[in-house]
């Protein structure tokens, strides 16, 4: 088994009309073992910036401490958010410092930028970053999910039409689809839908639940 697949995790991000979703799911595991059902792979930065990290779970932990230190020492010295882009940078700069003994996550980041534009990228763990106009995956349900995904846009409307209610009906149905076919992740899932004027959150049961 790759390290990566250590613990278990599903990652995927979205871009509406003038919002952005990300989910993941909710499963901790040591290989085959579920440790945990309650486990939050997905943290706000701010208001309008989400960043969602599979892989490990330690590397997870200590990855979002430092990212959230960095930001506040930005706030402190900027009086001002972080653009969503300008945070994939750091991001991907942090990564890319420790590429001989890297951080085993990969990040997926999601956010509001300027005139409330949607953003998303993901990168891999020494940060070579990914951009994309609608939607990203990451972990080990990121095959399924990536599938389930381009089938969607394919037989579906493109999902920056969506409207907040209808992309959270689309990565709901998304996540819990692939992680069945995933025996790594699972256990419902964590799910934020962001517009400029509010953030839902709810979080979803699965089939063992």
């Amino acid at each position: 088994i790759q390290i990566f697949e250590y613990n278990g995790s599903a990652v995927v991000a979205m871009v509406g009309k003038n919002c952005f979703a990300i989910a993941s799911d909710r499963r901790l595991g040591v290989q085959l073992q579920t440790i945990a059902t309650d486990f939050q792979r997905i943290s706000k930065i701010h208001d309008h910036l989400f960043i969602g990290l599979s892989g490990v779970a330690t590397d997870v932990q200590t990855l979002y401490q430092r990212l959230v230190f960095r930001h506040k020492l930005y706030q402190l010295r900027e009086e001002r958010d972080m653009k969503p882009e300008t945070f994939a940078s750091l991001v991907s700069a942090i990564l890319y410092e420790k590429r001989f003994g890297p951080y085993l996550c990969q990040p997926v980041i999601a956010g509001l930028g300027e005139d409330d534009k949607p953003f998303i990228c993901t990168m891999d763990s020494i940060g070579a970053k990914e951009l994309a106009k609608d939607f990203v995956v990451s972990g080990t349900a990121s095959e399924s999910l990536y599938v389930w995904l381009m089938l969607a846009l394919v037989f579906n409307k493109c999902f920056y039409f969506q409207e907040a209610d209808e992309l959270f009906e689309t990565i709901s149905q998304a996540l819990l689809s692939s992680v069945d076919r995933d025996c790594l992740s699972g256990w419902g899932g964590h799910v934020y839908v962001v517009t400029p004027n509010e953030i839902k959150e709810r979080i979803l049961k699965g089939r063992m639940d």
